[in-house]
């Protein structure tokens, strides 16, 4: 028995965790309520290596392996192109799916209040770029807002290349040593994972019980169905584009997106997600900027819903939105869903903005609260796919793909020389 339990697989054990944790929600809804704190633990010890994790890869990606400014910047600006193309490749097939299958035609929407919070909150390019520069690097690390440590982060890194002698190989060794100790931390935070991902699906079916979908199941699928042909549309081609070794990939990317899946949380994702596309062969100097930076720029996912959420709420209120309205609302879904500060339901907070800017009902919001857990497991799945992708597609176009050049049981060292 024991051996058998032994040869279980780390994936295997997701898996369980997520079935148990479903019956345990469906058929106990109180007791898979009560599990919360198993699940809060293990997001709270994830989210403590996001900041170190981001700060030691960014600034040795930049300072530590003799990188020059103008490579750094090439890096940036092929990985901004790439994200804007895909991201608007995303909102405009969430526009299509929902135009096709009408979820919204029929919903009443009654006269239900959202959230207070979400109902005052109006997000604009303004007021994202001003949340990109942190007021102090402690308050960013401590908030966990990752679009401000990786500016400040990139800023250090750019002036540590001009230091030199001595107190530049201090502080770039400090920062190597800091990533791999990270890197082992969050090996030791994995070994829990089964225990908060069954904990995370036991709370989600124990709110909703098994037909949480309910009369906004249309809704779900559309999403779902949305999501697939933009993997099969937009991502699949980048991938053979790319020359991207596609079961190799899926095998690199399959535990961070069970992650994702479970956990609805880029955050705790995003740890072994970097470490597995290096050991996939993407140099650590990719990983480090473009993981990071498709985290708060590359949300193919959550663009593609914001696209679907808002025509749902204007269907359901009866809205009939123009072309060129419905053009300029995807321009500012484009825009403002850049750099969302990294706190839960933070979709619904630019789709609370969005709809006010065009007159919309807030009550939508309150409606699509019902099922956003489920449809926030699958489009945090695609955000994190899509980004684990960037990575590899950057590797190709910088002419620095491991993959090509190593077999997979050397790719680890291949990958620590990136």
């Amino acid at each position: 028995m024991w051996k058998l339990i032994r040869r279980i697989s780390f994936t295997q054990w997701i898996l369980i965790s997520m079935v148990i944790g479903a019956l345990i929600g469906g058929f106990f809804p109180e007791a898979g309520i009560s599990l919360k704190p198993l699940s809060t633990v293990f997001l709270r010890m994830i989210k403590s290596i996001v900041v170190p994790i981001i700060f030691a890869t960014l600034v040795v990606g930049i300072a530590g392996h003799g990188d020059d400014l103008k490579r750094v910047g090439r890096l940036a600006l092929k990985s901004i192109v790439y994200f804007e193309v895909v991201t608007t490749v995303a909102l405009f097939i969430g526009l299509g799916a929902v135009h096709l299958t009408k979820p919204g035609v029929g919903v009443e929407l009654g006269h239900t209040t959202p959230p207070s919070e979400l109902g005052q909150t109006k997000v604009t390019l303004i007021s994202v770029l001003e949340h990109l520069v942190p007021q102090s690097f402690f308050d960013a690390a401590a908030k966990n807002e990752v679009l401000q440590v990786v500016f400040f982060s990139i800023l250090f890194g750019i002036a540590l290349t001009q230091v030199k002698g001595r107190p530049k190989e201090m502080m770039v060794g400090v920062a190597e040593g800091a990533a791999e100790t990270m890197f082992k931390f969050t090996g030791i935070v994995m070994k829990f994972a089964p225990i908060g991902i069954g904990a995370a699906i036991a709370v989600t079916v124990g709110h909703g019980g098994f037909k949480v979908l309910g009369n906004l199941g249309l809704l779900v699928l559309t999403l779902y169905g949305a999501l697939i042909v933009f993997v099969l549309a937009a991502l699949l081609p980048a991938a053979l584009l790319a020359r991207v070794p596609i079961l190799r990939f899926l095998k690199a990317v399959k535990e961070p997106a069970l992650i994702a899946f479970a956990t609805t949380s880029s955050e705790a994702a995003l740890p072994k997600a970097m470490e597995n596309m290096e050991k996939f062969g993407v140099p650590r100097r990719i990983v480090s900027f473009v993981l990071p930076a498709g985290y708060s720029f590359n949300l193919d996912g959550s663009t593609l819903y914001l696209s679907l959420a808002a025509i749902f709420v204007a269907q359901a209120a009866g809205v009939e939105l123009s072309l060129g309205q419905q053009l300029l609302m995807m321009l500012t879904l484009m825009l403002t869903s850049k750099g969302v500060a990294a706190v839960p339901r933070a979709s619904l907070v630019i789709l609370a903005g969005t709809l006010t800017s065009f007159g919309l009902p807030l009550e939508g919001v309150a409606v699509i609260l019902g099922v956003d857990e489920l449809m926030d497991m699958a489009r945090t799945t695609v955000n994190l796919v899509g980004n684990c992708l960037a990575s590899a597609v950057m590797a190709r176009w910088e002419g620095e793909a491991a993959w090509d050049v190593s077999p997979s049981g050397r790719l680890d060292a291949v990958a620590a020389k990136g």
